[in-house]
């Protein structure tokens, strides 16, 4: 069954987090986009995209405790109709509101509320089917809050207590959202990595670094942290994102990319290992890279794909992460040149012809493939 409108996606900015110097940011803001989404609606939608990530900003949308507007992303929700886009909607992605955070008392309260108002303005306003992502990345946000001081609550050696926290938060969230729309579309998202070690490496321990990556996911399904009351039916459909810089050495060296060493993992080997874990569809659901190297990037990603599919894994589309060029969270005025279309100061779109054309070489390798896996399956029962 075809679950996105197209194959290839794109993602948009919406870190609403506080930074390392204590600086509350908004990238949908930074680039626009909140202000800009019919223009980089209709241009996705020229070059075949017609599915995309969104986010909703929570420290946003809430404006005093309990309290919801979602007037801007009713307007967000409003471009999509008119460009035909499927938008998939993170609740968290990396921001809270001022003065909470996953291990406040009243944290999975909050969110259980924001989950509950967001479906049920979603419900009177949309006839699109609801896909949400609850929470971006547990895994990396942990780490990010719990052990390297890089958000809120700026803290270390405190990552595990962080991610059983944004975990206790999820499903009581999902439980919400399944509550007001039993048929809404539950989509978990989490960094793919691999972890390599040297010759003395104790293959038990590399092992078990690398199965962290899944923690997040495993509490979800109920499969960790029972008392949670996670669920397998909370794993809908489950995104992976991948980057240059998800694999690295035991000792955090990171592995270059290009691989001219061939010491990296291949993608397809990766995406079949997390389809084998779990048997569910799965995306590409963030990957891109920086200037020139963008395009090779997005040629290796489409053929390490097209493996994956051939070897059985039901991977349902790869999502270009960021749509539109995005600054350093640290550093406002630092841009990174790695958007399909790059922002010059006033914050113009400047497309990537090549980005493009690459992207859009690929489309037609995989605008059938759903119908053509129905077919199959279908084939085989009958």
């Amino acid at each position: 069954m075809k679950i996105f409108n197209t194959f290839f996606m794109g993602g948009f900015e919406c870190a609403d987090h506080v930074n390392r110097s204590g600086d509350r940011i908004n990238l949908l803001k930074e680039t626009q986009h909140d202000v800009r989404v019919v223009e980089d609606y209709e241009a996705l939608a020229e070059i075949g995209i017609k599915t995309v990530r969104e986010g909703i900003c929570w420290s946003e949308v809430e404006t005093s405790p309990g309290v919801f507007d979602f007037s801007e992303v009713y307007n967000r929700m409003q471009a999509a109709e008119e460009f035909g886009i499927q938008q998939i909607w993170d609740l968290i992605h990396f921001g809270y509101p001022d003065g909470i955070y996953p291990t406040h008392p009243h944290f999975c309260d909050r969110f259980t509320a924001l989950c509950y108002a967001f479906a049920n303005f979603y419900d009177d306003n949309s006839q699109q089917e609801l896909y949400v992502v609850p929470i971006n990345e547990i895994s990396f946000l942990s780490w990010h809050s719990g052990d390297v001081r890089g958000t809120v609550p700026f803290a270390v050696n405190n990552g595990w207590d962080i991610k059983y926290h944004l975990c206790k938060a999820a499903i009581s969230g999902i439980q919400a959202l399944k509550a007001v729309d039993p048929n809404c579309v539950i989509i978990l998202v989490e960094p793919l990595i691999k972890i390599h070690g040297n010759a003395n490496e104790n293959p038990d321990h590399l092992q078990e670094l690398n199965d962290h990556q899944f923690q997040a996911m495993d509490i979800i399904a109920g499969r960790m942290c029972p008392e949670l009351g996670g669920h397998e039916d909370f794993l809908d459909i489950l995104g992976f994102n991948y980057y240059w810089n998800c694999q690295w050495q035991v000792n955090d060296a990171p592995l270059e990319w290009p691989d001219v060493m061939n010491l990296r993992t291949p993608l397809s080997d990766l995406l079949q290992m997390a389809y084998d874990r779990y048997q569910k569809p799965i995306f590409l659901s963030e990957t891109g890279h920086i200037g020139s190297g963008r395009v090779e990037w997005i040629e290796e990603i489409i053929a390490e794909c097209h493996i994956a599919r051939n070897n059985g894994v039901d991977l349902n589309g790869v999502c270009i992460y960021p749509v539109t060029d995005r600054p350093d969270w640290d550093n406002l005025s630092s841009y990174s040149n790695c958007g399909i279309w790059d922002l010059d100061e006033n914050k113009n779109r400047i497309p990537h012809p090549e980005y493009i054309e690459a992207i859009e070489k690929a489309q037609p390798q995989f605008k059938n493939s759903n119908k053509v896996l129905d077919f199959v399956m279908n084939f085989f029962k009958n």
